[in-house]
C-alpha cells in the first residue's frame, strides 16, 4: 500500500466529468424535485469512510490528509460534498483499493437510472 505522500494528486481522467458544475447535487436535486440539502449518497459516503478505517483498509486520519492535499491540488474547484468523494475515489483509485473498471460500471450504471427517471418523468 502507498503511504499519502506518494499518492499522484494528478487527475484521474473518469473522475473527471463528476467535476462539471452539472454534476453536483445543488444541480441534479432541483431536477428531480429534491429539496432534502443532503445528496442520498453521504451517509453511503461516511460508511464507507467507517469502514475503510476500521478494517484497517485505510487509515482516517491519512485519509483526511489525503482529502485536504487532494482539495488543494486537484479538486479545488469542487463543491463540498462531491469533494470529499471524489477525493475518496482517486485516493482509492490511486492507492489499488478500487479498480477503475469498477468504480467506471457503477457511474455508469447510476446514470442509466437517472436518464430512464428523466425520459419517465
Amino acid at each position: 500500500m502507498r503511504s499519502p505522500a506518494e499518492v499522484d494528486p494528478a487527475p484521474i481522467p473518469l473522475l473527471e466529468d463528476v467535476r462539471q458544475p452539472k454534476q453536483t447535487w445543488d444541480s441534479i436535486a432541483p431536477r428531480y424535485g429534491v429539496t432534502n440539502p443532503d445528496p442520498p449518497w453521504k451517509s453511503s459516503l461516511y460508511g464507507t469512510c467507517e469502514s475503510l478505517a476500521v478494517t484497517g483498509a485505510l487509515d482516517p486520519v491519512e485519509r483526511r490528509q489525503e482529502e485536504d492535499r487532494l482539495a488543494e491540488a486537484t479538486y479545488a474547484d469542487v463543491p463540498q460534498p462531491e469533494r470529499q468523494l471524489v477525493a475518496l475515489a482517486h485516493t482509492l483509485l490511486r492507492r489499488g483499493l478500487l479498480r477503475e473498471e469498477d468504480l467506471k460500471r457503477r457511474m455508469e450504471a447510476v446514470r442509466a437510472r437517472l436518464r430512464a427517471a428523466d425520459e419517465a418523468g
